[in-house]
């Protein structure tokens, strides 16, 4: 999601915190280039450019110019702005005072929207609701055979008419179905096309009429590029939506758009896609995405992962040390034994800080067979440490290195870079939690 943004973004800032005090002219370069790496992540020229401009302006504000804190100024200038460029808050479920609630799904055929269908209805169901999904796609033959087969899979049921009934009188009865059945959300798929037209919009129109909407999703491939923009322009003109859903995100995109769609139409995204399986549906966290693209990581997202699979109590607990900046080699530990339930080696990587800054070859490694035995070795080194040194990493000198080294079978490099690595999350997860406590100016000029 987001990699190469994320790797040209966070890599600017990483050179710039080597160079200790910073001039106006190292600003402007860095910049230059941030601006640049937004361009080529396919992100709107003019929200670029605005960005960049109100960036630029509260750094001279902050009068951060040959300050010692100037890269932490800027670093926090640059989230806040990336936060509120990406909506803020997340944004919750509208739920409709008298239930079921109904979602109706729109968007361009060939979106992902009857599989972000099913993947909303699993994400209903882990808030503990029962969702039923409405058929009304009746233009693409396979459309409702695709969403009883996807219902089934998830476990919710589905209505569906195969004998010419009008998507509207199909929505309208799925309604007084999931009434019946006492459901409380009713989600509506509808039909798409390959461009915008009239009879899209006017078919879109009656079944909204019918079904009154608590809440109106638009979904967005994250590979169109700037076209999702003018899209989710149109759709929004007629239909006031309340939300967009990015798909696809989890592939080989620049995924741009998402940071141009809440300023250029005012929409919030709601919901990412990042996967194929039913379960690949994120809520949106504006916060969360931009710390990633700065090379902060993901922590909470990957707790949230965890959770799934580890103790409540365990969960909290790690929550609250990386709220507060603090990690050792335990929660490393932790952390890599988990990723074994948690999907691929490498996605979950990229939740922890300090990971994006890594050489794409580098990642590229951790797909294959090699990264198991990575993770198996860098398990050793950690199982080879004392409960204190995992406890206290600071007192890991050279003599326990070597005997960590020999208890492992690994080398000395190899435990000289496990350090390395656990010093660089550590310090980004420190930067992070200042930035958190201190919400006004950050620092003023020191003489």
């Amino acid at each position: 999601m987001l990699d190469t943004l994320t790797r040209r973004v966070a890599g600017v800032f990483a050179r710039m915190r080597g160079k200790g005090r910073l001039s106006e002219d190292d600003v402007n370069e860095m910049l230059r280039e941030v601006r640049v790496a937004l361009l080529e992540a396919d992100v709107n020229f003019t929200v670029a450019k605005a960005f960049i401009a109100v960036v630029k302006a509260k750094a001279t504000g902050e009068e951060v110019f040959s300050s010692l804190t100037a890269d932490q100024t800027i670093l926090k200038i640059v989230r806040d702005e990336l936060v509120d460029l990406l909506g803020g808050e997340e944004s919750k479920v509208n739920w409709s005072p008298s239930p079921p609630t109904v979602v109706l799904m729109c968007g361009l055929q060939g979106s992902g929207k009857t599989t972000t269908t099913a993947k909303l209805a699993t994400w209903f169901m882990r808030q503990g609701k029962k969702p039923m999904l409405a058929a009304c796609d009746i233009q693409r033959p396979a459309a409702i055979k695709q969403l009883q087969v996807l219902g089934e899979e998830v476990g919710a049921p589905v209505f569906a008419l195969t004998d010419g009934t009008s998507p509207s009188k199909i929505a309208a009865q799925a309604l007084e179905r999931c009434r019946y059945l006492m459901n409380d959300v009713l989600i509506v798929d509808t039909a798409g096309r390959l461009t915008i037209d009239d009879a899209l919009m006017d078919e879109l129109a009656t079944i909204r009429d019918v079904v009154k909407p608590s809440e109106t999703f638009l979904v967005l491939d994250s590979t169109t590029g700037q076209e999702s923009v003018n899209v989710a322009t149109a759709f929004h003109e007629r239909f006031q939506l309340t939300g967009t859903i990015f798909s696809k995100m989890d592939g080989d995109t620049r995924g741009g758009a998402i940071l141009s769609v809440r300023k250029v139409t005012g929409v919030p995204v709601r919901f990412i896609g990042v996967g194929e399986q039913t379960d690949a549906l994120e809520m949106f966290y504006p916060k969360r995405l931009a710390e990633r693209i700065l090379g902060f990581g993901d922590v909470m997202g990957l707790i949230e992962k965890a959770e799934l699979n580890i103790q409540k109590e365990d969960a909290e607990a790690m929550q609250a040390a990386m709220q507060k900046g603090g990690m050792d080699f335990n929660m490393m530990l932790q952390a890599f034994q988990m990723t074994k339930k948690m999907g691929p080696f490498r996605g979950l990587l990229k939740h922890l800080p300090g990971m994006a800054t890594l050489p794409e070859e580098m990642m590229n490694q951790l797909d294959s067979d090699e990264s198991e035995r990575q993770m198996k070795r860098i398990e050793a080194m950690i199982l080879s440490m004392t409960p204190k040194e995992r406890t206290n990493p600071d007192i890991i000198n050279g003599s326990r290195r070597k005997r960590i080294a020999a208890g492992s079978g690994a080398t000395v490099e190899e435990v000289n870079r496990l350090v390395n690595q656990y010093y660089g999350m550590r310090k980004m997860m420190k930067q992070a939690a200042k930035m958190e406590k201190r919400p006004g100016k950050f620092n003023k000029r020191r003489r």
